[in-house]
């Protein structure tokens, strides 16, 4: 009985000083809670011919710093990115997809959800 009261006194105790020190630290202790708008551009994207042509493009893409998802639809030979503008753009998005072999064609850009409901 004691061993258990004395496991529980040592979890509360740890779990109290978490607390203290989650309420006491600075500003620059804790992340940045602002979102950054999102933006999403669709490229048409030339000379995919296999099943595997998809997969190489979204490699190239997702490793541009700052795009955060990439999605590839093979029939309709179109890319879509969804990134951060303060940390890329869609030239060095499309770039990447060159120099994976595969050319671009910008098709469109819409920004993060709240605007694109208001283009509606």
């Amino acid at each position: 009985m004691k061993k258990t009261v004395c496991i529980a006194m040592a979890v509360l105790a740890m779990a109290g000083g978490g607390v203290a020190y989650a309420v006491s630290g600075t500003a620059q202790d804790r992340p940045a809670a602002t979102a950054t708008a999102q933006k999403q551009t669709t490229f048409a994207i030339e000379n995919m011919t296999c099943a595997t042509c998809p997969i190489t493009v979204k490699k190239a893409m997702e490793g541009v710093a700052g795009v955060t998802a990439v999605t590839v639809d093979f029939a309709a030979k179109t890319a879509r990115a969804t990134y951060n503008p303060r940390r890329t753009n869609a030239a060095a998005i499309a770039a990447a997809s060159t120099n994976a072999g595969y050319p671009r064609a910008l098709f469109k850009t819409e920004r993060g959800a709240a605007s694109a409901s208001r283009k509606r």
